[in-house]
Order: structure tokens, then sequence, then C-alpha cells
């Protein structure tokens, strides 16, 4: 009885849904470090909630569309492309099949097969599919799952947005004399979960990504409630 074989992922599928995580992670840590950015910076100027309330809203509703937007933008740049070399292939599998065989056989061989080896594999692999073949070896694409703006977009407003609600919420629902402390102490917080879940995305060191995500952050308030500060003594 032979054993059962192990299921796991393999392949680009689970390679993309790395991306599309990693992604989420840094759209959320955006939108934390931006949106509370906006608020400290407000709350330097002003303590007023209606304020704080509408500039953090803004910045939500400014930052989530304009991430969603240049997401969309850019896998829609990337799907074309993605699109345009398919087309290009399937003409030269049309006027050159012999051509893109030899082509196809070199790649094999140059993954370590031999010339033999690669000449057979070449030959089933063209036999079942030759685009698909020719998509997934020389092109490094999967005709069956192209990149999807929309998808990209939607995950891009969530994650930011997501992200964004934290610094806006502890900004307003504390007293005012708390504010400035709990929106600063969930912040770092919030930096400290998305450095230390992308460095494991990316298995790096978790300390020195924690760190870093963290002081941005701390730069990042501290900056804008000085100008805020600033600018509200000098009655702006």
């Amino acid at each position: 009885m032979y054993p059962q074989a192990h299921e796991e992922p393999h392949g680009s599928g689970i390679g993309a849904r790395l991306n599309w995580l990693r992604a989420a992670v840094l759209g959320a840590n955006d939108g934390v470090v931006s949106t509370a950015g906006l608020v400290v910076g407000v709350a330097g100027a002003t303590g007023d909630r209606g304020a704080l309330l509408t500039a953090g809203l803004a910045g939500l509703l400014a930052g989530s569309m304009s991430m969603a937007a240049g997401e969309y933008v850019s896998v829609s740049t990337q799907r074309d492309s993605e699109q345009a070399a398919l087309a290009t292939e399937k003409q030269e599998l049309q006027e050159a099949p012999e051509a893109e065989l030899v082509e196809l056989t070199g790649l094999l061989e140059g993954k370590g097969l031999s010339r033999d080896v690669a000449r057979e594999a070449a030959l089933q692999l063209t036999e079942r599919d030759a685009l698909r073949a020719h998509a997934v070896v020389e092109l490094g694409i999967d005709p069956d799952d192209l990149t999807n703006p929309w998808h990209a977009a939607g995950a891009s407003f969530l994650a930011f947005t997501v992200g964004a609600l934290l610094p806006l919420l502890a900004i307003v629902l504390p007293p005012a004399p708390l504010r400035l402390t709990v929106t600063v102490l969930a912040v770092l917080a919030a930096l400290a979960l998305t450095g230390w879940w992308s460095a494991r995305l990316g298995d790096a060191a978790v300390g020195r990504a924690v760190l870093r995500n963290m002081c941005g952050g701390a730069v990042a308030m501290g900056v804008t409630y000085a100008a805020g500060a600033l600018l509200g003594a000098a009655g702006v």
C-alpha cells in the first residue's frame, strides 16, 4: 500500500496569494500611518472633535480611493501586457510552429533536462496545449489566471480603509485629554503587528521589521503634530 500523497499548494497560485496578502498588509499599514499622521497633525492645531472627525474621514476616503485607483491602473496595465504577450505567442505558434517547438525545447533544456528528454517533453506539451506551454514556460503566465484589476482595486480599498479606521476611531472616541495618548499607542501597536506580519510573509528578521515600522510611524506622527502645533500657535 502506497503512502497517501501529502497535499500542499504548489505553483504560481500560492505565490499569487502571498503577493495579495502582502499587498493587503502593506495597504493596511499605509492606511494606519497616513491617517494617523493626518489626525495627529490636526490634533496639534485643534482639539475640536468635529474637525478631527472631518479630517480623518477625508483622509480615509481620499487615501482608499487613491489606493484603489492606483492599483486598478497598475494591474490593468499588467493584464494588458499579459494579454498582448499571449496574442504575440499565439501568432508565432501559427506562423512558425517548428521554430517555437525548438524554442520550447531549449527552454526546458535550460531548466536542467537532457536534450532528448526536453525534446520529448516539448512535443507532449505542444500536443496537449501549445499556447499554454509557451505561456507558462517562456512567459511565466498562467492563461487561466490572469491578474484582475477589479479584485486588486477592491482589496487595496478595503485594506487601506481597515488600517485608516484605527487612528480615526482612536482620535475621536476617547475623552479629549487621552486622545493623543490613545492614538499614539494604538497606532504603534498596529504598526508592530503589520511589521511582524510583513516580516513573516517575507521571511525577514521580525525584530528589525517591527522596529523600522514603529519608528517610521512615530516620526510621521511627530512631524505632523509639530507642524499642526506651530500652525495652531500662529492662529492659522
